[in-house]
């Protein structure tokens, strides 16, 4: 018969070298998820959109001149195609929103170097988080930029 004794230190040592290594493994795979897909930029309230806007650099409109509700179709045409190349540029990506509603709350912006009028940020939320932006101009044969301004760069959907 063959008896074996293990002290109560060696199971202790052991047990907290597994917690330790569990730690460091769950640290790392939380790092590299924050790195690959940043925290969702929630903006749910007026304060907050405008705040956002400022941290870029814009200086906009103190409240939205429009909001309206829409419907990011299932089926794309190449204007949906388009303007969703824009979004992966900066970070976003409408494909998982096909067939859902977001709100578009459209703000003046008051400092687009060279060109005072016409130009409006247009932030687009689903259930309250940023899933795309632009900043556009609205006269006739204008044109469309990513949200990223004299002052910032864009935060990521999630």
């Amino acid at each position: 018969m063959y008896i074996k004794t293990v002290k109560m230190r060696s199971v202790l040592k052991t047990a907290v070298t597994v917690l330790i290594a569990a730690a460091v493994v769950f640290a790392a795979v939380y790092a590299v998820n924050r790195l690959i897909k940043p925290p969702a930029t929630v903006l749910e309230t007026e304060s907050e959109r405008l705040g956002f806007l400022k941290s870029l650099g814009w200086e906009t409109s103190e409240e939205a001149i429009n909001c309206r509700e829409v419907l990011i179709p299932e089926e794309w045409n190449e204007v949906y195609e388009k303007y969703n190349e824009l979004q992966k540029q900066q970070g976003f990506d409408l494909e998982k929103y096909r067939g859902r509603t977001a709100e578009i709350y459209t703000y003046t912006v008051l400092n687009y170097e060279g060109r005072p009028d016409n130009m409006v940020a247009n932030l687009v939320l689903c259930d309250g988080r940023l899933i795309a932006a632009d900043i556009s101009c609205t006269e006739l044969g204008g044109f469309m930029q990513g949200i990223a301004g004299p002052g910032g760069a864009t935060q990521s959907e999630g």
